[in-house]
């Protein structure tokens, strides 16, 4: 198997799944895939993704997992305006840790927290 991808999945932990779900959806301006899981029990909206050469990932309620910061490090592709996006996270009832800046020849990144305390990246080539 040839990998392209150094990652293949991320889960973001939530203990509130409808609160994570709108905030997402607004800050990303985008819909995140509601699946059923009614065989594990743990409810996951999926962000979007190409299944055959991307990496993909969801939110998910888990029990016995407890969102919050100190865990993995997670950063979600934006193509559009970082700036718009990072000011859409404070008007969701985010927290924006670190504002948009450089990182060299690879773009800029902003780092949040989300409504349910995960800290996340954004990253952006523009």
């Amino acid at each position: 198997m040839t990998k392209t991808n150094a990652l293949n999945w991320f889960e973001i932990y939530v203990s509130d799944f409808d609160r994570a779900h709108r905030f997402y959806e607004t800050i990303l301006k985008t819909k995140l895939t509601k699946i059923d899981c009614s065989t594990s029990g743990c409810p996951m909206a999926l962000f979007p993704f190409d299944e055959k050469h991307g990496v993909g990932g969801a939110i998910t309620k888990m029990d016995g997992v407890t969102p919050g910061a100190g865990g993995t490090l997670v950063y979600l592709n934006v193509e559009a305006d970082l700036d718009n996006v990072v000011k859409r996270v404070w008007e969701a009832g985010g927290t924006v840790v670190k504002p948009r800046f450089a990182i060299g020849e690879h773009g800029f990144i902003a780092l949040f927290k989300d409504t349910e305390g995960n800290f996340i990246g954004l990253h952006s080539m523009s």
